[in-house]
């Protein structure tokens, strides 16, 4: 680190994410899809998408974002369910508040899933996630899956680690050890394509990542190379940013396989507007909003972003904002997102949140 820059302070935080949420609610109660595959999401034609699935329908190869038809192929006896983002809400809304009771905060980043910074709690933050998980099953009879960290990224990728219904912690200590060995591919924004890239420079872990230089992931990867430096050696000073202070709100998903056409990119429209829909009713019901935006990454990497002021969050208004998008390159895109900025907020509107 150079001489002139400090090391970022030390954090304790906890991502929270609840297993399968939406699936895991339809089985909640409907106790008999207990054992069974069970997706939720679109219809079974083509153009229908899953947005979640259970466990049981992942031992069949069956993901999140898969489009129905093709999990049907893999697991035929797959129970499809529509979604009902009225009662996902209503059980975000009471997850959201044991994670109040425990920091200030709180960083909502979907329905469900969070981070919440736990410094300033006097219990080790262990203890803290494993007091939350029971909490939340107590209220919900929902599993939930933590991970404990001194930062956002090392976290995320500590609640992965023992999953369902489990916890993993990563200490200030353990870093170095814990990134040495951890393959590339669990870094976010490590896609197929940048994995094969890394494959064929003999990485597969981001500590054979490390022998190369700022400077040289630079000249591969552009700018992104710079952050990929300080990732694989899990390095992020990014704060929890409490839910009052959110200036924007925005989904994303990167997709397993390329988007090549403008119709394809449509067709994965309704499900992130819906979502979107759902966490703003959830997250920010009276705010005043007043730019829509769409966001593009393509295949190479390049990104793009369509914002206007004055229009109202509508599918057709997000589909014209990506047809302008999708536009400007015509490449094939890896990363779709939507999202609303909001105005900022008056001193007498801040005061009367706080009270």
């Amino acid at each position: 680190m150079p001489a002139n820059q400090t090391a970022p302070p030390q954090r304790e935080i906890i991502h929270l994410d609840m297993d399968c949420f939406y699936a895991a609610i339809e089985v909640r109660d409907r106790p008999e899809l207990k054992g069974k595959p069970v997706g939720v999401g679109g219809s079974r034609d083509r153009r229908g998408v899953l947005t979640t699935c259970n466990y049981e329908a992942r031992e069949f190869g069956v993901h999140s974002a898969m489009p129905t038809f093709m999990a049907l192929r893999r697991c035929p006896r797959l129970i499809v369910l529509p979604t009902r983002f009225d009662v996902y809400r209503r059980e975000s809304g009471v997850v959201r508040a044991i994670l109040h009771q425990f920091s200030p905060l709180v960083e909502p980043l979907s329905l469900d899933e969070a981070y919440i910074d736990v410094t300033a709690h006097p219990d080790a933050p262990a203890a803290i996630a494993q007091e939350m998980r029971d909490r939340i099953f107590d209220a919900t009879k929902l599993t939930a899956s933590a991970g404990i960290a001194p930062n956002k990224l090392l976290a995320k990728i500590a609640s992965d680690v023992n999953k369902p219904d489990g916890q993993f912690e990563i200490k200030t200590a353990d870093v170095a050890n814990f990134m040495a060995q951890l393959p590339v591919r669990k870094l976010w924004g490590i896609g197929r394509v940048t994995e094969e890239k890394l494959q064929r420079l003999g990485v597969a872990t981001c500590g054979e990542l490390q022998k190369f230089s700022r400077a040289e992931l630079h000249e591969m990867f552009g700018k992104w190379g710079g952050e990929l430096f300080d990732l694989c050696r899990g390095i992020d000073a990014r704060p929890v940013e409490p839910e009052r202070e959110r200036k924007s709100l925005s989904n994303e998903e990167t997709f397993v396989t390329d988007l090549n056409t403008l119709r394809e990119c449509e067709d994965k429209l309704p499900e992130l507007f819906e979502e979107l829909m759902a966490e703003l009713a959830q997250k920010e019901p009276t705010r005043r909003i007043t730019k829509i935006f769409v966001k593009l990454k393509f295949a190479d990497f390049t990104r793009t972003t369509v914002e206007r002021a004055g229009l109202d969050p509508t599918l057709a208004n997000f589909c014209a904002l990506l047809s302008d998008g999708f536009a400007r390159t015509g490449k094939p895109v890896r990363l779709l997102g939507l999202g609303v900025r909001f105005a900022e907020m008056q001193p007498e509107e801040t005061q009367l949140a706080l009270l």
